[in-house]
């Protein structure tokens, strides 16, 4: 790894394999990303006394995610502990001063989206701004939280003509993506990639032709697995904050620039339009003012 963004990429990619380890897998990764010390210079056989596991058992988990080795890992954490986007998140406390509480919300959103832009797919990116662009009905699923960005994206969509369906009901989901075919696109929304009614819709939307798009913050989740183009966003987890607060800014940067990247593809088009919707909310706006 040489370059700046494959550094960055190494602490997401390790935090997006996290649900596929075991629970004493994924205690021996906390216990490296815990170790202030972690270094060049930590033996293997330190490491695995401080987790409580067998060095065999370090150098198995080292390659369940992607690395050649023990060697490897422990170049690559460490390189990335290194990085200035590594050091901004730290653990938000119940004795923080408002100050802190500031400083460290912040760092936590801007290593989001520093890391989500390292790991972004962006041939993933560009076939999902073409099937949009083209598609003839768009369906977005998602639940709670997800839900709401389903409709934050959709609201800039419509507004250069560019219509979406927005379901958060189970059922209509279902439904929906019943309907849809050849032509059309399904986009899932799950931080987890976990949320049954959004797996489930997408499958019908699979089966009945549809291409289909999956929005989270894990690339080998459920809803990943099964969709035919995966864009991850990361973010590190806290015990006060969680970790869907960040992900969900990063979230809504990379549908931000797959708004502009759909207008760009019929950029006359969704000028028009957008002249279009802003005269019609600024009418309404002057007609309750008279």
């Amino acid at each position: 790894m040489n370059s700046a963004d494959d550094l960055k990429a190494v602490g997401p990619r390790i935090r997006m394999m996290m649900p596929q380890l075991t629970p004493l897998e994924a205690r021996v990764v906390d216990t490296v990303f815990g170790l202030r010390d972690f270094s060049e210079e930590t033996a293997l056989r330190d490491l695995a006394a401080e987790a409580g596991v067998s060095e065999a058992m370090v150098v198995k988990i080292t390659k369940k995610l992607g690395f050649n080795g023990y060697r490897d890992f422990r170049s690559a954490v460490s390189s990335y502990n290194r990085l200035p986007t590594a050091e901004m998140h730290q653990e938000l406390s119940v004795e923080d001063s408002s100050r802190e509480i500031i400083q460290k919300v912040f760092r936590t959103s801007i290593q989001a989206l520093e890391e989500t832009l390292a790991i972004l797919d962006v041939d993933g990116f560009d076939r999902a701004a073409d099937l949009l662009a083209k598609a003839g009905q768009r369906d977005f699923y998602g639940v709670g939280g997800s839900a709401q960005i389903a409709r934050d994206v959709a609201h800039k969509f419509l507004r250069i003509g560019v219509r979406a369906n927005v379901e958060d009901d189970s059922h209509m989901m279902l439904m929906s993506a019943s309907l849809l075919g050849p032509n059309d696109i399904a986009i899932g929304f799950s931080h987890s990639g976990n949320t049954t009614a959004t797996i489930d819709a997408i499958q019908l939307a699979r089966k009945s032709g549809a291409r289909t798009i999956a929005i989270t913050n894990y690339g080998g989740s459920p809803l990943a697995q099964i969709a035919d183009i995966v864009l991850c966003s990361t973010a590190q987890g806290s015990p006060l904050m969680g970790e869907n607060a960040a992900a969900r800014i990063a979230q809504l940067n990379i549908l931000d620039a797959l708004f502009v990247a759909v207008a760009q593809r019929n950029y006359d088009a969704a000028e028009k339009n957008l002249e279009k919707t802003m005269a019609a909310v600024t009418s309404k706006r002057k007609d309750k003012l008279g």
